[in-house]
């Protein structure tokens, strides 16, 4: 399987090679194509202009930042490169928390965590066994995608479970769900079954 990201994971003094292997894919989902239903063809989408209705030539396709209804910053391939973030391939740990004191809606995209050489694989596992030990999950930042991401490590099998979280203006508030829903006092609950006569 070839990893998803390689580098470095470092705990003070302590650093080991290791790799990130996605843990979840979606080869297998099922997926439909639109189809013209007149002809059986299948249909391409095409980018068309919002004000003039017309078709944009993909070397016309640009991006920008909305900075006002219908205003819109341009930015070019140039400037985003002027400010991407130049990866170390290291996952420092910044700190340790308990695992309960985190989130589960937080949780996004999760990674496999392996040593990536034989050399590393002791401190890797001297790394893992410490944080099985205390029930605590490592957060680290690390460059996925020219961003940079925190990333919560922790004890999975003879490995370790990666996940990025989300942002927290990703997660909804849950009250704006559940508010309306009543406070009901239910009964008790036999744990014993009845009794046969």
């Amino acid at each position: 399987m070839r990893p998803y990201w390689k580098g470095y994971l470092k705990l003070a003094l302590v650093s080991c090679p290791i790799a990130l292997h996605a843990a979840c894919s979606t080869a297998e989902r099922i997926a439909f194509r639109q189809i013209n239903m007149a002809t059986g063809n299948r249909l391409r989408q095409q980018l068309i202009d919002e004000e003039t209705g017309a078709p944009v030539a993909p070397e016309h396709k640009g991006r920008g930042y909305e900075v006002a209804k219908g205003r819109y910053l341009l930015v070019d391939d140039a400037e985003l490169e002027t400010i991407e973030i130049e990866s170390t391939h290291t996952i420092e740990i910044d700190s340790f928390v308990p695992r309960a004191q985190i989130d589960q809606r937080f949780f996004d995209t999760p990674y496999y965590v392996t040593p990536s050489e034989p050399v590393g694989q002791e401190a890797f596992a001297v790394i893992r066994e410490a944080m099985r030990h205390k029930t605590m999950v490592a957060l680290g930042r690390l460059i996925l995608s020219k961003r940079e991401r925190v990333i919560a490590l922790e004890p999975y099998g003879k490995g370790l479970l990666g996940t990025t979280p989300r942002y927290p203006y990703e997660v909804r508030d849950a009250k704006d769900y559940f508010a309306d829903l009543p406070e009901l006092a239910l009964a008790p609950t036999c744990s014993r079954s009845p009794r046969r006569s």
